[in-house]
């Protein structure tokens, strides 16, 4: 995986996608020299809650919240990171452009949306 970013732990949705762990819980730079792109769980609720990223970056979900939370995507294959508890992150990438709308799965009123472009 070339650029992995970070994306929150919560609830993802894509096209075609991968998971991955990935200890980064902040925006940062990989050594190829692309940027890492991040989502944080907290409040029940994902920030930020539409994210735009290049196809195949990496993105790092971080569950800072103190419930365990998902994020899937609502096409129910592109990503999915499984149950994040606190403290726990996951990197998910989606190579195909489109936009992926995601919620958690545990928690359905969570929604959020990756736009790959």
């Amino acid at each position: 995986m070339g650029a992995t970013a970070a994306l929150i732990a919560g609830c993802g949705g894509g096209d075609s996608a991968s998971a991955t762990a990935q200890p980064s819980h902040s925006s940062s730079s990989s050594a190829s020299g692309q940027s890492s792109t991040g989502v944080t769980i907290k409040g029940f609720k994902f920030m930020p809650s539409a994210l735009t990223v290049q196809p195949g970056a990496g993105v790092t979900v971080t569950n800072d919240d103190g419930a365990p939370h998902t994020v899937t995507a609502d096409d129910g294959h592109s990503f999915d990171t499984g149950t994040l508890s606190q403290g726990s992150s996951k990197a998910i990438s989606v190579s195909k452009p489109g936009t992926y709308p995601y919620h958690c799965s545990i928690h359905p009123f969570m929604h959020g949306t990756l736009t790959v472009k």
